[in-house]
């Protein structure tokens, strides 16, 4: 581990000491994220003592179920679940990738971001809560708010406040887990304390995911502030990780360019 790295993993315990941090995430979705900058990750959040969640590429994506097995992934999220018939795709895929024995030492979910998945959503929550099921769901609000039209502005406004609320009393008869996501800052303390009075399981920033009752703690916009400096420093690294690759052969590049061009090419 480089020094920027230890820095990272002391984060980490701190957010697992002081402000209820319990996994790092990842995205092969949308964060695009390599198997190294991924194995990279699940290194220093295993020395730190935190899981690791993952969103996989889609409801059926076989292989990031696999990969996500090989390497231990405590949560995996699956995106775009907006019907029964995802679900199903979903629960299908994960019933087929791990047996009954390693669905004890993972969490799965699906992830709710659309006006559709909500339509949905109690259809999708009996699914879920059968036999064989998920776990539950992770409401991601900047992605759900643009399916509404409505801009990032009004994450923390009463409307999508009563969607959350909504989707938080369905987990709740249904006994499935609510994660909620999406422009998580401390802007979006007190929307988050208004569904927790109902009922919530965990909530996630782009890089860290808290347990619920976190919410509680009076410095939990600190540990917001930690996860931020976190995730600015696994950016940072990844950044000169990649600029040492493009940079290591230069020099041979331009060794060969220079014999090409002595042959009169």
């Amino acid at each position: 581990m480089n020094r920027r790295e230890r820095r990272m993993c002391d984060l980490l315990k701190q957010l697992k000491t002081d402000y209820g941090g319990v996994s790092v995430k990842a995205e092969f979705e949308a964060e695009g994220t390599r198997t190294d900058e991924l194995l990279r990750l699940v290194e220093i959040s295993r020395k730190a003592g935190l899981k690791v969640g993952l969103k996989i590429g889609g409801c059926e994506a076989i292989r990031d179920l696999m990969e996500s097995k090989q390497i231990g992934v405590e949560y995996i999220v699956a995106p775009m679940v907006e019907t029964g018939y995802a679900l199903s795709k979903f629960i299908d895929a994960k019933n087929k990738v791990y047996r009954d024995q390693e669905r004890e030492d993972t969490e799965f979910l699906a992830n709710l971001e659309t006006i559709t998945g909500f339509n949905n959503i109690n259809h999708m929550s009996e699914i879920a809560s059968s036999e064989g099921g998920i776990d539950g769901f992770v409401f991601g609000r900047v992605d759900f708010a643009g399916s509404l039209d409505l801009n990032r502005e009004l994450l923390n406004g009463d409307k999508l406040a009563e969607y959350c609320r909504a989707v938080s009393q369905i987990c709740k008869s249904h006994k499935l887990d609510l994660v909620i996501g999406g422009g998580i800052s401390v802007e979006a303390v007190d929307f988050l304390r208004a569904i927790h009075e109902n009922y919530l399981s965990r909530f996630e920033t782009r890089k860290i995911i808290f347990d619920s009752q976190a919410l509680t703690k009076k410095m939990i916009g600190e540990g917001l502030l930690v996860a931020v400096e976190f995730e600015l420093l696994w950016l940072k690294n990844k950044q000169e990780y990649y600029s040492r690759i493009t940079s290591e052969d230069v020099r041979r590049i331009d060794m060969l360019e220079a014999r090409w061009k002595v042959r009169g090419h």
